[in-house]
């Protein structure tokens, strides 16, 4: 495997593009599968997880890497393009391997593991050759001492953890989208999952389950101890803790529309009054609301955060006070691309939109998905029967219903790793 370095080491790899002969990207490096051998052998590399731009994970056996360094994996251009699927004897080394615990053999201590390395033997076989791992801190307030440390050196990945971290496997995908990380989470045990909810903040988790199926969902959610499954559902989106919530027992979700702040449950029951799949149901209470008043750099300024998705971030919504949904009466929209040819001093009220009608909390998916094309929006304003806003429906969240209900899990076929 010519241009290869002798040593690669693992967590360096999360991310890294993968290209075909001809230079084009064929996706991501998610992880690396191995396979536990008998007594001391390092475990043999069998290949790699890929993501794909369909955000489907395949598996691409070593034997058609060709290069692999610092910034690029290189294929012999030869890809199966169905889904992976981990088998019994294979173990994940980012998802499984990363922040076990150990016995180094020589002296008896115990440490933690936050790299692995893996090298290419003269047989062309890659194999899982080295353990980067970190003692226990030896007095108070002092890191711990790292090693770097042969396969035969340490022992303990042959036995199941309970309570293993995830801090190393986490900064190894800290630049992960949400999106992405929720695949990550999908493909891992339950077992793992709770260990990764369980390390990360409450809003990159909240931010995460809202990318993951409805069953991933409940299942971390009702790991989580009740209190901070309430803090976790408070930086959800209303629309998408009110989905989460309505697939939970009545007492649960009860509970936790008790202990979440009375602002944001109230919104989230308001929500679960309406049926599923209409505007009610789709809409998210919390668009952005400005008063007549409001100049142009005020749109902007609200839109430039962060944490809009697109959708919401492409429309303004011009209301009389007050400008908590329900609102005061409803005066019309503001297109953000028509807002950015304005002067900065211009009032919004000068610029609006004021031809739209906007949707009824009842009117069904159909008919929000012909009022978006009609009109060519990715977002509308829901009204209510005296005019006032009652929140927004974005094309992303009508996408997730005009799908079908496994789309997220859709082509999970067994790989057959001796196919071409």
């Amino acid at each position: 495997m010519s241009g290869s370095p002798s040593r690669v080491y693992v967590a360096r790899l999360a991310g890294l593009p993968v290209y075909d002969p001809n230079g084009d990207q064929v996706g991501k490096v998610r992880d690396v599968v191995v396979m536990l051998r008998q007594d001391t052998q390092p475990p043999r590399v069998l290949g790699l997880v890929v993501e794909v731009f369909t955000r489907r994970r395949i598996f691409l056996p070593m034997t058609r890497v060709t290069s692999v360094d610092a910034g690029h994996v290189i294929t012999t251009g030869l890809v199966n393009m169905r889904r992976f699927e981990q088998r019994a004897t294979e173990v994940l080394v980012l998802g499984e391997m990363l922040d076990r615990t150990v016995t180094i053999r020589e002296t008896g201590a115990t440490a933690v593991v936050f790299d692995m390395a893996m090298e290419q033997w003269r047989t062309r076989d890659w194999v899982l050759s080295k353990v980067a791992v970190r003692e226990g801190a030896k007095r108070f307030r002092r890191r711990g001492q790292s090693h770097v440390l042969d396969w035969v050196d340490v022992s303990g990945f042959a036995q199941q953890e309970e309570g293993q971290g995830a801090a190393h496997l986490l900064a190894a995908f800290e630049s992960m989208k949400p999106a992405d990380l929720a695949g990550v989470l999908h493909d891992l045990s339950p077992k793992r999952r709770k260990e990764i909810a369980a390390g990360l903040a409450d809003e990159r988790l909240a931010d995460v389950l809202e990318e993951l199926p409805e069953d991933d969902q409940v299942e971390i959610l009702a790991a989580l101890d009740t209190e901070r499954a309430a803090d976790v559902l408070e930086e959800m989106s209303p629309d998408d803790a009110a989905d989460l919530i309505a697939e939970l027992p009545t007492e649960t979700a009860e509970r936790l529309l008790t202990l979440m702040e009375p602002d944001e449950a109230e919104d989230v029951r308001r929500l679960l009054t309406y049926e599923e799949r209409t505007a009610g149901g789709l809409m998210t209470s919390e668009p952005v609301i400005l008063p007549a008043d409001a100049t142009v750099a005020d749109a902007l300024a609200h839109v430039r955060n962060a944490e809009l998705s697109p959708a919401l971030a492409a429309m303004i919504y011009v209301c009389r006070p007050p400008l908590e949904t329900p609102t005061g009466r409803f005066i019309g929209v503001g297109h953000i691309q028509r807002l950015l040819r304005e002067p900065p001093s211009e009032l919004v009220s000068a610029v609006l939109d004021t031809d739209l009608d906007g949707l009824r909390p009842d009117d069904g998916l159909q008919a929000v998905s012909k009022y978006l094309a009609t009109y060519n929006l990715v977002a509308a304003p829901v009204l209510d029967d005296e005019g006032r806003l009652l929140g927004a429906v974005t094309v992303d969240d009508v996408l997730d219903h005009l799908l079908p209900e496994d789309w997220r899990e859709s082509e999970q076929q067994e790989v057959d790793r001796d196919a071409p």
